[in-house]
């Protein structure tokens, strides 16, 4: 049959399944494609904790959401427009998220009676009729998979394995993705098992092939290249942004960076990642605990390496300590908080934001820090490198804020060029910086630059320079143990006044009208739903600004003005309003949360019902 081609600006696709069916490798394989053709794009993976739940359950079901579009892209998406779903749980966990009139693509095989059971289906929902509102397409992909690899000498089971190739070429042709990216990727992945290599790629190309001669699908579609910047794009989660920030902020400080790490969801592929990098000075150790990793990596710092430790937060808390002891040594210390679900264990594959006053304030007596977020999975690599400025610069550790989404989202990166890059070279001490009494030179450990507060950096083992570190009060400018009331005083303000005194860019404003009496406030990965929410609001003809934080600690100087500039404040996060009590603290502003804990990203529509509520009604 005669075939059309339909031009579409955008389209959001979920993959979903048991967790043994492959859906992330699919969205991957999908994604990568998607990206080579130039649309702008954002991921969302939703995966289970459980290492294999019970197959066809409603908690094994893994799924995998693409947008992308010929325009700029802020969010993965807030409803679906195509749902392929391998089997019921799949569907059932996932049907409220659709739109009506959106597109299923079902496999039918796996819709059993037994499978139907386990997830509480009466009767078929392909048969039924309770889909009608939808564009079902029941297909035997299964079954097709099985028979397009009759050929090869594979028992069935492994057979039905590659099914989700088949998915992958059907939706690659229904949307003119290319192909031979993923036929290099699986040469690649299955070279040393000839058999299987050859399978893969069968069940891919019959998919596509399927698309292409079935009378099912009458019309393809086609997403156009965005406009985007001239340069080198990749395809990058927040992980691998955050890792290879931290690489090159340690080559452009010639510094060799060493990571102490115990693996944590969600934060383990940086620690995978930096592993990879050893022949770019990098040193990683994958320690026992929690606290073994921060000690290495402080070790590092004392030694006069980027010191870098990774979590999420039940490891943050379990670091307290020794992040207090570099707060009290002023050494350079890179804390990574890849923010999940809580308490406790909590909701270890999915996000939140609720580790900010931890982060803050989560160390006994006053041990200020720097904070900071990065506000998207690109943004990852530039959060880095923030980050080690201000640690090298100022002699301080520093904790970066990333999240579930964040770390596993992806979306394309300009990569920069070399040239653009901060110069991040520090000096080290090599010579006495005192005299005493009787003209003697002498070292003074914790003598401070007049500009950063930062007292000296020594390498150990630096002639004439030894001096005592560890967790007592040290004495101003000696270093020496003191004990002394108004020496602990004097240091306590100190190392807040440093913290204070760091130079951060001022908080910038994004109002189209000038005059908008409502600004929403952010931080890290609300950024995406916030600014495509107040898009939708400003359609709806509400006058709304916008801001985002990346430094959370200090906050720029201008916050204070920023938010006294508006009437009416909003600031959502996914925790119980943590920053909004921060700045209502600070600035004696009237912030309004607007709050969500569900282990999900917020959609743009719920924020721009928000953002239009409060300018209505001035509360929600």
């Amino acid at each position: 049959m005669t075939k059309t081609t339909e031009r579409i600006p955008r389209v959001i696709i979920r993959f979903a399944g048991d967790s043994g069916d492959g859906m992330q490798l699919t969205g991957d394989r999908f994604t990568a494609e998607t990206a080579a053709l130039g649309n702008d794009l954002a991921t969302l993976p939703n995966f289970p904790a459980e290492i294999r739940a019970p197959q066809g359950t409603l908690p094994g079901v893994s799924s995998f959401q693409l947008h992308f579009a010929d325009h700029d892209v802020l969010t993965p998406g807030d409803a679906p427009d195509v749902l392929v779903a391998m089997n019921p749980a799949a569907l059932q966990s996932n049907l409220r998220d659709l739109h009506r009139g959106a597109t299923i693509i079902a496999n039918s095989d796996d819709f059993t009676t037994r499978n139907l059971t386990k997830v509480g289906y009466a009767a078929n929902p392909l048969d039924d009729g309770s889909l009608d509102s939808f564009q079902v397409h029941a297909l035997p992909l299964t079954s097709m998979t099985v028979a397009a690899l009759e050929p090869f000498a594979l028992t069935r089971k492994d057979a039905e394995r590659a099914k989700n190739m088949f998915a992958l070429g059907l939706l690659s042709w229904l949307y003119n993705r290319p192909t031979e990216g993923t036929e290099r990727f699986l040469t690649a992945k299955f070279s040393a098992t000839p058999e299987l290599l050859a399978a893969n790629l069968a069940a891919f190309r019959a998919g596509w092939a399927f698309g292409e001669t079935t009378e099912v699908f009458a019309i393809s579609y086609e997403v156009g290249p965005a406009p985007a910047q001239t340069g080198r794009y990749r395809n990058i989660t927040g992980n691998t942004a955050l890792a290879h920030g931290l690489a090159v902020a340690a080559h452009r400080a010639e510094l060799p960076l060493v990571l102490g790490s115990y693996p944590i969801t969600p934060a383990s592929d940086i620690l995978h990642t930096l592993a990879k990098l050893k022949r770019f000075g990098v040193t990683t150790i994958q320690a026992e605990d929690e606290i073994a990793g921060v000690g290495a990596a402080l070790g590092a710092a004392y030694g006069g390496a980027v010191g870098v430790t990774t979590t999420s937060g039940p490891g943050l808390a379990l670091k307290s300590e020794t992040i207090g002891l570099a707060v009290s040594l002023e050494l350079p210390l890179i804390v990574v908080d890849v923010q999940r679900g809580g308490p406790s264990t909590g909701l270890p594959t999915k996000t939140e934001q609720a580790d900010l006053l931890q982060a803050m304030f989560g160390r006994n007596g006053e041990a200020p820090l720097p904070v900071i977020a990065p506000r998207s999975p690109a943004d990852c690599f530039d959060a880095a490198i923030e980050a080690v400025r201000i640690a090298t610069t100022y002699r301080t550790p520093v904790v970066l804020l990333s999240d579930g989404y964040l770390a596993n989202g992806s979306e394309p990166w300009l990569i920069p060029p070399v040239a653009s890059l901060p110069d991040l070279r520090v000096e080290f001490a090599t010579a006495p910086n005192a005299q005493d009494s009787t003209g003697t030179p002498v070292f003074r450990p914790y003598d401070r630059d007049p500009d950063t507060l930062a007292r000296p950096w020594v390498r150990p083992g630096t002639p004439g320079l030894a001096h005592r570190i560890g967790g007592i009060e040290k004495a101003d400018g000696t270093g020496e143990i003191s004990y002394d009331p108004d020496n602990h005083d004097l240091m306590t303000r100190l190392r807040q006044a440093k913290v204070d005194g760091i130079a951060v860019p001022p908080l910038e404003v994004d109002d189209p009208d000038g005059a908008a009496e409502v600004l929403v406030v952010g931080w890290g990965s609300t950024y995406g739903p916030i600014s495509a929410g107040a898009r939708l609001a400003r359609e709806s003809g509400v006058s709304v600004a916008t801001a985002h934080l990346r430094h959370l600690n200090p906050f720029p100087a201008n916050t204070g003005d920023v938010l006294r500039r508006h009437r009416r404040v909003l600031v959502p996060e996914m925790n119980l309003g943590q920053l909004a009590l921060l700045l209502r603290a600070r600035y004696l502003v009237d912030a309004v949360g607007y709050n969500r804990v569900r282990g999900l990203p917020f959609t743009s529509a719920e924020i721009a019902d928000a953002i239009v509520k409060i300018a209505q009604e001035g509360a929600l």
